[in-house]
């Protein structure tokens, strides 16, 4: 029999935590569904205490799914019953609760003479602390797991000490972060063996692992770490994160699934919804997969050399270790047309890792319909696009209901804008030094507003003369940046959009009142 590894996927929290990638509920929600398509046995959604909308969205995806929730918490009792409170009504939940305890962390982190004034004060104060947080949270669930945040730079005496007390203080999981990517694998799997020898009650709790990827080796010291013991690995789709991401699940799914000769080790994780996780969370993020991304590159299963190609041809394990419809990949992209009905439409976004409600779908096929009347094929990616615009224009105040726009190259551009807001039609005109900026000068007029735009970019997301474009762009209010995407076969169109669910964006923040707060995590 082979050991399982628990697959806990953070890209609602770690994953979202990477610039740019801010999510909207509905966005969220439909993640988390397709993590529970694809098995993860652990979803972290979030950290309840750090805003209103951060507690509503673990609220809302505790009850969405039926795999085990989690949510982050420091060492502080206010955290911890902001997570039990976020989580109470979910099937099964675990409180995960963390605190620096590296030199380095002390020493910042925790530099005020309150908690200490020396470094042994200091160490004593953080363990005791810990133990405190685990306990309070046992109280709420049996499921409890502590970080010792940056573990990767912590003195092996110190961090043998600290998860030997939190166990003992109830943690059913210890997870060790390399929060920084620094260690190489060779050393993260010793630090791992000699955890299994110094603690004594190891035996107690499930060794987890988190590693960062700053120096690419995020996946090597996951595997390494498995090599020496641990049963849980913490991991994103498409290794999105802070700064250069996480570990990515879907190459550490398939190292094990591939290599499974190697390996006393299995995970429950579906394969064949890999490419759909991972789709969506580019799409729905706006975070490109680089085409040369291990598994989930557009590239991945592509081969243009021809010894190559001749190869493939007469047996594809000649230049292929996996088979693309291993991780979802289909052969054809090519699935519906202008003629094509709503059940069909329906069938393919289930396919592609969508549950439309029917109101959903309607209006998507409205869509789906508008679209296939201006290109002869409609593409998955097509109705992915479609898909992440519907979802994301949900709960928005403003949206473009017109458009239309004068240029020439002997022409000053102007672009005429109506937009439906609160229940109200504005409709303003404006000139710029292009189409794209007088739509967004004419949007300003309409809305009374004016950002900064920080960048902005277009991009095609399927191919032919007909393909659709997607802008993303990112306007700054005061320090505050906020993300926006449109898609269109109109660039232009496509840019208004964007700009326009960004401004959305720092609408509901300001009602909410409260922004996401820059929180170290482990």
């Amino acid at each position: 029999m082979k050991d399982k590894i628990v697959i806990f996927d953070t890209t609602l929290r770690d994953g979202e935590q990477a610039p740019g990638a801010s999510l909207n509920m509905t966005e969220k929600i439909e993640i988390a569904k397709q993590l529970n398509r694809l098995n993860v046995d652990v979803i972290e959604a979030g950290f309840p205490v750090s805003s209103k909308v951060q507690f509503d969205s673990v609220q809302r995806i505790a009850d969405a799914v039926d795999t085990v929730v989690a949510g982050l918490a420091r060492t502080v009792d206010k955290d911890i019953i902001a997570a039990n409170d976020a989580l109470k009504h979910a099937e099964t939940f675990r409180i995960h609760t963390f605190a620096g305890t590296s030199d380095i962390h002390m020493l910042g982190k925790f530099g005020s003479d309150r908690y200490g004034k020396t470094l042994t004060e200091k160490r004593n104060n953080i363990l005791q602390m810990s133990c405190d947080a685990v306990a309070l949270a046992k109280t709420f669930t049996d499921d409890v797991e502590f970080s010792p945040e940056d573990a990767g730079r912590t003195d092996i005496g110190y961090l043998s000490e600290i998860v030997e007390a939190v166990i003992a203080a109830g943690a059913t999981t210890v997870n060790i972060p390399d929060t920084t990517g620094y260690t190489m694998p060779l050393e993260f799997g010793q630090k791992i063996s000699a955890l299994k020898e110094r603690v004594s009650n190891i035996d107690q709790a499930v060794i987890s692992v988190h590693c960062h990827n700053d120096l690419g080796l995020a996946v090597a010291n996951s595997l390494s770490a498995v090599t020496n013991g641990a049963r849980q690995v913490e991991c994103t789709i498409n290794g999105i994160g802070e700064r250069a991401g996480n570990a990515s699940l879907e190459e550490i799914a398939m190292a094990i699934a591939v290599r499974e000769d190697l390996w006393d080790v299995e995970t429950d994780i579906n394969t064949s919804e890999i490419f759909n996780a991972s789709r969506m969370v580019s799409s729905f993020t706006g975070m490109i997969v680089q085409p040369n991304k291990a598994i989930v590159g557009e590239n991945a299963f592509a081969h243009e050399s021809g010894i190559h190609q001749d190869g493939m041809l007469k047996d594809n394990k000649t230049y292929e270790i996996m088979s693309p419809e291993q991780v979802g990949v289909t052969a054809s992209k090519i699935v519906l047309g202008r003629h094509s009905g709503r059940h069909g439409l329906a069938s393919r976004l289930i396919a592609l890792g969508f549950s439309p409600s029917e109101e959903e779908l309607n209006t998507v096929y409205q869509k789906f319909l508008d679209l296939a009347d201006k290109k002869k094929e409609v593409f998955d990616d097509d109705l992915r696009m479609l898909m992440g615009e519907e979802v994301s224009i949900k709960d928005y105040s403003h949206h473009l209901d017109y458009l239309h726009v004068n240029l020439g190259t002997t022409t000053i551009p102007t672009a005429t804008v109506r937009i439906k807001t609160d229940g109200k039609m504005v409709e303003e005109s404006a000139t710029g030094d292009g189409p794209v900026d007088a739509c967004f000068n004419a949007i300003d007029r309409a809305l009374n507003s004016k950002f900064h735009i920080e960048s902005y970019q277009v991009r095609s997301v399927t191919v032919g003369r007909s393909a659709q474009g997607e802008a993303h762009l990112k306007l700054k209010s005061g320090d505050k940046s906020f993300s926006g995407r449109g898609v269109s076969t109109d660039i232009v169109e496509a840019s208004a959009k964007a700009y326009i669910q960004a401004i959305n964006e720092y609408s509901i923040q300001g009602e909410v009142n409260e922004l996401l707060e820059a929180v170290t995590a482990p």
